[in-house]
């Protein structure tokens, strides 16, 4: 699925669109997604002044000047597309804004989602209630604590999203393998040195994967059309059997039904 790099490109371009302005029309072409659409979504929308975009996790947050967010999940494939030629079957949320321009919310697979959530009410609803403190900006000594004790796998324990919000496992193969840490090795076992590198990595993996675009699905595409990319730089996810460049060998194994990849030689 579109991870948090994929999540941040489609906020900021979708940012250039719509912050300041008003939408003055919605259209909602199927009544679901993965779970049924607010029913007074179209009511509520209409009209409004869009405030500004942030991005909470995984998800959207479109912010509007009547107290309401608009959150957005990409589920497994899905994508904005701005100014369509053509609308097709898939295009399942139509926006349009005061200044003309015609936003498509586009899932092919429907494992996506749209709430409406009053926005001082956003930290008490129940999908970002239990969420731990963003991979961005992140305290080692905050994430210390809540590895304190743990005898999971670091690799696991970083993909719950109770402990760091909005990691996904290509971002966390990668990170873990920059700041040299095994993806098996008991998360309250780390030092709080070998944790303030780990902070420091996935902040780096992430900026460059936002940088570059966003990633992770080839058929993944950002606002304005342009396909992300990523995948050239990765050390070791996805690379199984192929060279380290420490000179040992990536491996590949199983943990919690997903794929690992990290190099033996210099993760311990």
């Amino acid at each position: 699925m579109p991870e948090l790099p994929e999540v941040e490109t489609t906020v900021r371009g979708l940012s250039r669109i719509l912050k300041g302005r008003h939408i003055d029309m919605v259209e909602a072409r199927r009544p679901d997604l993965r779970r049924a659409l607010p029913v007074d979504l179209g009511q509520r929308l209409t009209g409004a002044r869009v405030l500004g975009l942030r991005r909470r996790a995984k998800y959207g947050l479109i912010d509007t000047d009547r107290g309401d967010t608009l959150v957005f999940h990409l589920g497994m494939s899905g994508h904005w597309r701005i100014d369509p030629s053509e609308l097709g079957k898939h295009d399942h949320l139509i926006l349009v804004t005061s200044e003309g321009h015609r936003l498509a919310l586009n899932d092919a697979r429907r494992f996506g989602s749209l709430d409406l959530v009053r926005t001082k009410e956003l930290d008490e609803w129940p999908p970002f209630k239990a969420l731990g403190p963003e991979p961005l900006g992140l305290d080692p000594a905050e994430l210390k604590r809540r590895l304190a004790g743990r005898t999971a796998a670091i690799k696991l324990l970083l993909l719950d999203q109770t402990i760091v919000a909005g990691l996904g496992n290509i971002y966390v193969c990668e990170a873990l393998y920059r700041a040299r840490i095994h993806p098996r090795r008991a998360g309250g076992s780390i030092s709080q040195d070998r944790l303030k590198r780990l902070v420091r990595a996935i902040g780096e993996v992430l900026a460059e994967a936002i940088a570059a675009g966003g990633s992770t699905l080839r058929n993944f595409t950002s606002p304005d059309g342009e396909l992300g990319y990523f995948p050239k730089s990765f050390a070791v996810y996805d690379r199984e059997g192929q060279p380290c460049r420490c000179g040992g060998t990536v491996r590949r194994i199983v943990q919690g039904g997903r794929s690992t990849f990290y190099c033996p030689s210099c993760q311990h």
